[in-house]
């Protein structure tokens, strides 16, 4: 009962951050492995605020000295991941929309192109099918 308020509030919070999560996943289009690893986070990190002891336990199976070391070093790479993936992500977004300018200009270009030279979008449509038609004529 020592610790309980501390552990309630880690268990709301790691709950909360799960259902944001799954309320979201239909609008993010999240892996399947992330869906996974982020549950399987949440499980983890409930069971550690229960179970506080098995944590150092493990930290000294593993060769760290206490179980807080043990997850500050999970936290470190877990933030390296989550860094990684961002700079990732913003990357792709980056290359997509430099492609889509770069298409845009191309067709703003094009268009204000024709209309300099006066020629019509559809002109080109209509003196094919006249050619067309006066070879069948023939």
């Amino acid at each position: 009962m020592k610790y309980f308020w501390i552990q309630l509030v880690l268990i709301v919070g790691s709950v909360s951050m799960a259902l944001v999560f799954i309320r979201t996943w239909s609008q993010a289009k999240n892996r399947a492995w992330k869906r996974i690893a982020f549950s399987l986070f949440v499980l983890v990190n409930v069971y550690a605020v229960l179970r506080p002891t098995d944590v150092t336990w493990l930290a000294h199976q593993l060769g760290v000295g206490r179980g807080t070391d043990l997850v500050l070093y999970v936290m470190v790479l877990a933030m390296g991941f989550l860094t990684l993936n961002t700079f990732l992500r913003f990357r792709s977004l980056e290359k997509k929309i430099t492609d889509l300018a770069r298409t845009v200009a191309i067709n703003e270009g094009m268009r204000h192109n024709d209309e300099r030279l006066s020629v019509e979008p559809g002109a080109e449509a209509v003196v094919t099918a006249d050619a067309d038609s006066d070879s069948v004529k023939a």
